[in-house]
């Protein structure tokens, strides 16, 4: 019986010991969530001459890209966004009138951690106040985050200039403040609804350079080089060209609305690589939860493991 006993013991440290061994651990301590909205992925990453995206295909060698990335829940923003931080494709209203039936990371963040200014929501669109918050009792007007959304903040006074929302993101990220942090630039979409191609085109180019210019700031500040994760992607595309009124407009599921983009810097990504394997927008949440040591308990995607560096 004793010997039993032993082996018992035995086994269980052994068992203790491989879950040990199977805990990863990362370098990441903060992670930049941004959300260019609207850009088809034909004029960015699927446009082999990167035209409107020099800044972050000249970064390719530092970073990782999903080329089968895609929004598989309703092509508009606020769902767009929703997915994004929730891990859940949720048919809210498009007018930041309802919350998301689930927390977001930004709230999961806060409980995890405490101190509201870590998490920290900036967006050019007034409607997108509704991250910070759900309409799920248990986490309803609970665990708020940083918010600084539209003209006025926080649901009123209507949409921004991104130069204002990017003014902002270098103005929190320079105080070394935030671990967490989505951003929105709504400008592509903008332009593109108002039928301008032009300015369509030169606001993907513009919130590219945001992009490189958001880097370099990681690189250069010491509370974030070598351990901050910068995602960048969409909300949802446009129509495809020669599908309805192509460019102009979103919201169904044709290959324009759903194929949008996800390309990653991390310490704990691969760099210089091309994925083909299929993700999707729900997918984020649940990477990021992993990297933050979160449990998002209501989310559906799943972890993209292939972003990630072996251990």
């Amino acid at each position: 019986m004793f010997r039993l006993y032993l082996s018992l013991i035995f086994l269980l440290a052994l068992v203790s010991c491989k879950h040990e061994s199977n805990v990863r651990t990362y370098k990441t301590r903060r992670v930049i969530i941004l959300v260019i909205d609207g850009p088809r992925y034909s004029e960015t990453w699927g446009d082999s001459s990167h035209t409107f995206i020099p800044m972050r295909f000249g970064l390719l060698d530092e970073g990782v890209m999903l080329a089968n990335f895609r929004n598989n829940g309703v092509t508009f923003t606020n769902p767009g966004h929703t997915a994004i931080c929730t891990g859940v494709y949720d048919a809210i209203a498009n007018n930041g009138s309802e919350l998301p039936h689930f927390p977001s990371l930004l709230q999961m963040y806060v409980e995890r951690y405490g101190y509201p200014s870590y998490a920290t929501l900036i967006a050019s669109k007034d409607k997108l106040h509704i991250l910070s918050n759900t309409s799920l009792p248990a986490y309803y007007n609970q665990f708020q985050c940083y918010k600084d959304c539209g003209v006025n903040g926080n649901g009123t006074g209507g949409y921004r200039a991104d130069t204002i929302t990017y003014l902002n993101v270098m103005s929190q990220l320079n105080s070394g403040v935030p671990r967490l942090m989505v951003v929105n630039f709504k400008e592509p979409d903008t332009y593109g609804h108002l039928a301008d191609s032009i300015a369509y085109l030169n606001a993907i180019k513009r919130t590219d350079q945001y992009v490189a210019e958001i880097y370099q700031l990681i690189q250069n500040h010491p509370d974030y080089k070598n351990q901050t994760t910068l995602i960048v992607t969409n909300d949802h595309g446009r129509h495809t060209k020669g599908w309805l009124d192509g460019y102009v407009s979103h919201g169904d599921n044709c290959e324009g609305c759903r194929h949008i983009e996800l390309f990653a810097i991390s310490p704990d990504f691969k760099k210089n690589t091309v994925i083909n394997k299929n993700y999707e927008q729900i997918d984020i949440a649940p990477t990021v939860a992993e990297l933050l040591g979160l449990r998002m308990k209501y989310g559906h995607g799943k972890v993209m493991w292939d972003l990630f560096l072996p251990q």
